[in-house]
């Protein structure tokens, strides 16, 4: 039987926002973008985030524009659960707020797009792309993936559209069982529902 995925996103319901994690020194990272990269990361020592916009406090929610995954202590133990080769959790402290968050970094890279199934893909241009995005995809609309290339991954990234973050149904079952969640998810595997473009 075929394992189903998902992409996880910006949840449509009232949240707080969140902004990208920093060193608790004040000093930013020399890439903020580096909990979103796909790779192990030596430990960052100790990490903090502010508050951006006051809203309902989520459980899981991204934090600033590179999209940092920051989830409450019971949904980090969820990944250290079901994903422990998968994922890194960095604690990180949220002003004002007294209990724990942590990043998670998905340190899996996995080439497993299924460009010809997906509904709509967007090369960056050859002529305006930075030379580390070339031959990546810009943006991808109706993603899908070959689950068969996951390589037993439960939560990983994806050559090339490191943008997604994507996790097992067995994942997003046990997320959605603590609830709370700032995220939405959009099915990766099977038919796409809307006809092709």
């Amino acid at each position: 039987m075929e394992r189903n995925f998902y992409w996880v996103g910006l949840g449509d319901v009232p949240q707080w926002l969140l902004e990208t994690p920093i060193r608790d020194s004040g000093e930013a990272f020399d890439e903020p973008w580096l909990f979103t990269e796909g790779r192990v990361l030596p430990d960052p020592g100790p990490i903090k985030s502010q508050i951006s916009h006051p809203g309902t406090k989520r459980a899981f929610v991204f934090g600033g524009v590179e999209a940092t995954p920051l989830v409450s202590e019971a949904l980090a133990n969820v990944f250290r659960t079901f994903a422990p080769d998968d994922v890194q959790l960095f604690p990180v402290s949220i002003e004002g707020v007294a209990e724990p968050y942590f990043v998670v970094n998905a340190i899996k890279v996995v080439d497993a797009i299924d460009e010809a199934r997906c509904r709509e893909v967007h090369h960056y241009d050859e002529d305006d792309a930075p030379p580390e995005y070339e031959g990546e995809y810009n943006w991808i609309y109706g993603l899908r993936i070959d689950p068969s290339k996951t390589e037993g991954a439960h939560v990983f990234r994806l050559k090339k559209f490191k943008t997604a973050f994507i996790v097992s149904e067995e994942i997003r079952s046990a997320l959605e069982q603590v609830g709370n969640l700032g995220v939405s998810f959009e099915r990766v595997t099977g038919p796409n529902e809307l006809p092709m473009a």
